[in-house]
């Protein structure tokens, strides 16, 4: 008996001190270094901040848990300002002095599209918060973008205005990479839709005043405008519209995401139609909804720490540190080809904006089902319907 005791005994200690010596090593394992660049001040700030917020919260919640393959996670954050060339320098810095494994970010196209050939060049997973489809289109290998794609909210947009009767347009863009390449996708798709765009007009992102462009527009008779931009003109082109006598309908891109902009446009902004992800309406899902769950997590999560609205873009942050957690855990390594490799054959993984499906060739992973078209009914987001 006294010999039976001592070998279970030893046993024990043996368990013990291999468990002692997996904590210690886990313990000893460096940090998962990962950047970030948020345009928290700028014109891209209610883009930025919320990111900024989402990306500290989650690496915070994912270390408190023990990490990633027993390592934790080191956030790096960046805030550019919204500048494509602090962006630039900013990726640089990431890549050359802290030897990121990736850099999560930038908020805006432009600033992206800046940086996509540092990243591939120097090898490091870019995972964009910016909804440009040139960010992925053409693909390159590290690089992947989290929010939909500009060219299926573009056809969401062409649908709803099929079922009104619309055909004649205008559109107004801003003058940064998310308007130049959303006025792409408008003139390449109107056509196809029977859409006639009668009259296209950019502004400046730093503009206070869209009525005069919005009087052009209002010179050309037309049936609707689309507005396509992330700054602060989403919310001033429905006042402005207003103030004009510009009585047709406002589309918005799915840059308009952010209860801020239906704030700052006040009563005007009531019956502005846009697509969107189904953050914004998370609590009217139905209970079989894949994204249902998950998303009342991340709405709880967000609005008690911050005391403010959570917001697609915040979201956008939330899918980047996701897919690159899948990415990791799946490549059982930290190794940025094979993370790169895993990211590329991520299926089904449920998130803010959707369900990521990525392939060699789809490094977006969302298809026009990830969009819900939205409309603004008394100040709050509510489902658009015909």
């Amino acid at each position: 008996m006294g010999k039976q005791l001592a070998k279970v005994v030893g046993i024990l200690i043996v368990a013990l001190a291999l468990c002692v010596s997996v904590v210690a090593k886990a313990a000893d394992a460096p940090p998962i270094k990962v950047g970030a660049i948020f345009g928290v001040t700028g014109v891209a700030a209610n883009l930025g901040g919320p990111e900024k917020k989402t990306a500290e919260m989650l690496v915070e919640k994912i270390n408190k848990e023990g990490g990633v393959n027993g390592q934790k996670i080191e956030l790096i954050v960046k805030d550019s300002g919204s500048k494509k060339e602090n962006a630039v320098s900013l990726a640089k810095q990431l890549i050359e002095e802290d030897k990121v494994l990736a850099i999560i970010g930038p908020s805006t196209s432009g600033e992206t599209l800046a940086i996509k050939n540092i990243c591939q060049e120097g090898k490091t997973i870019l995972l964009s918060c910016a909804a440009a489809e040139d960010i992925v289109n053409p693909v390159a290998s590290y690089v992947f973008k989290t929010p939909q794609k500009d060219s299926d909210a573009v056809r969401r947009i062409f649908q709803v205005m099929k079922t009104k009767g619309i055909t004649k347009i205008g559109v107004i863009t801003s003058n940064d990479g998310f308007g130049i390449t959303g006025g792409k996708q408008l003139a390449n798709l109107a056509n196809l839709a029977g859409i006639t765009i009668a009259i296209s007009e950019a502004y400046d992102t730093q503009e206070t005043d869209l009525t005069g462009v919005l009087t052009k527009v209002k010179g050309q008779d037309v049936n609707a405008v689309v507005n396509w931009s992330t700054t602060h003109g989403q919310s001033m082109v429905a006042k402005n519209m207003k103030q004009i006598g510009l009585d047709v309908p406002l589309f918005q891109s799915h840059g308009y995401g952010n209860i801020k902009y239906v704030q700052e446009g006040g009563e005007a902004a009531n019956g502005t139609i846009f697509p969107c992800g189904r953050l914004l309406i998370a609590d009217i899902l139905p209970d079989n909804n894949p994204q249902k769950k998950f998303l009342l997590e991340y709405k709880k999560d967000y609005e008690s720490r911050y005391k403010e609205d959570v917001s697609t873009f915040g979201g956008h942050a939330y899918d980047a540190i996701l897919i690159l957690v899948e990415g990791i855990k799946k490549a059982k390594s930290t190794d940025k080809e094979k993370v790169r490799e895993a990211i590329e054959n991520i299926k089904g993984l449920v998130g803010t904006a959707g369900v990521f499906h990525f392939t060699p060739l789809d490094h977006n992973g969302l298809g026009m089902d990830a969009f819900e078209m939205l409309t603004v009914k008394d100040g709050k987001f509510v489902i658009y319907k015909n």
